[in-house]
């Protein structure tokens, strides 16, 4: 069953890589492996991720100008909205699309600061 573009969903992995590009909006492949941290992936294990992220439709490259054969890799989709969607799908599949029974299980299974709890009152309040 082939998902469509709202369903797809990043693996770990990518997840890595799409953090990378979201820092910086648009990286070589060489730029996305400098900002690993030792040790550093092979640089067919990026191209292979950056392959499949295009494929995915979450990344698009174009030449490097005055680079040769060298691409540069940006996002199609935001941070934000990737959240959003992949949030929405958690509030819906786990918690039957009750923002309540979400928020409830996060204050009974996280540790909240009197601090955070008066934050996020306020924030509700607005």
């Amino acid at each position: 069953m082939k998902r469509n573009d709202e369903e797809r969903q990043l693996t770990k992995a990518e997840m890595e890589i799409m953090n990378v590009l979201w820092n910086a909006k648009g990286m070589t492949t060489h730029e996305i492996i400098e900002e690993y941290p030792e040790p550093k992936p092979a640089y067919s294990t990026i191209a292979t991720f950056l392959k499949i992220l295009t494929n995915k439709g979450f990344i698009a490259s174009r030449k490097q100008e005055g680079g040769g054969k060298t691409f540069v890799f940006s996002p199609l989709i935001s941070r934000e909205a990737y959240t959003n969607r992949v949030m929405k799908e958690v509030k819906s599949t786990f918690f039957g699309n009750s923002l309540k029974s979400m928020l409830s299980y996060f204050a009974q299974h996280e540790e909240v600061s009197e601090e955070d709890l008066q934050e996020i009152m306020e924030m509700i309040k607005k």
